[in-house]
């Protein structure tokens, strides 16, 4: 089965295709202005580069938050376009769990981290252990300087978030910390395909009307509405 996985949940965007499971093509590129225009020439890129054709895949991933509320809603749509007119297979892939699993096994914890504006990062908390990984309550949006009370002992931080408050988390972790920018290691759409692929083999599917994105905060009009 080919599974097709996209993420643009910050202003990276990256297309990734997988073959039962195991990547086989990833594509990665920073939008200069939005993901509108780029990313379907991105996807046909990394589909030309595993070498089928987009009839070929049987199932579609996407990275459905949190993060930018536009990108996540570029991806969400562009992915529930694509399932349908293919008559494939479409589930969501949490944002942060992806780049948790991207950034492979290690001892401690591993937060990852998006730039959430307003002076706060999408965060959620995970652990290895015995070759799987593991969440740690919700994910959450909150001010950096929350993180120490969240996390004890040695972390990896992970993510856009650590590009942009890197000094401020040098100071509040010191040594026990270890600093993951996304410059490092961008968002992963192969992980997405992968996840995607293990999501619908355990069951996961999610009918198109039902994918929704994962916001954790109400956006901007919802606050001035509200």
């Amino acid at each position: 089965m080919w599974t097709l996985g996209l993420d643009t949940s910050t202003w990276t965007a990256s297309v990734g295709v997988a073959r039962a499971g195991e990547p086989v093509a990833e594509r990665t590129r920073r939008a200069q202005s939005s993901h509108a225009l780029s990313l379907i020439p991105l996807i046909d890129e990394t589909l030309a580069a595993a070498g089928i054709d987009v009839s070929q895949l049987s199932a579609v991933a996407v990275s459905n938050g949190p993060g930018s509320f536009t990108g996540l809603r570029i991806g969400l749509s562009t992915a529930k376009g694509l399932a349908y007119a293919l008559g494939a297979r479409l589930v969501g892939v949490p944002t942060l769990q992806a780049l948790a699993r991207a950034v492979g096994p290690r001892e401690g914890l591993v937060c990852t981290l998006l730039d959430a504006r307003k002076s706060e990062v999408y965060a959620a908390l995970f652990r290895w252990r015995d070759g799987a990984i593991e969440q740690l309550g919700r994910e959450q949006a909150l001010s950096p300087r929350e993180l120490p009370g969240l996390v004890d002992g040695p972390v990896t931080l992970v993510g856009d978030g650590v590009d942009v408050y890197r000094d401020l988390l040098h100071s509040l972790f010191g040594e026990r910390a270890r600093l993951v920018p996304a410059s490092d290691l961008p968002p992963c759409g192969g992980m997405v395909a992968r996840m995607g692929w293990e999501r619908l083999g355990a069951g996961e599917e999610t009918p198109v009307a039902r994918l929704e994105p994962l916001y954790v905060r109400p956006s901007e009009a919802e606050r001035k509405s509200g």
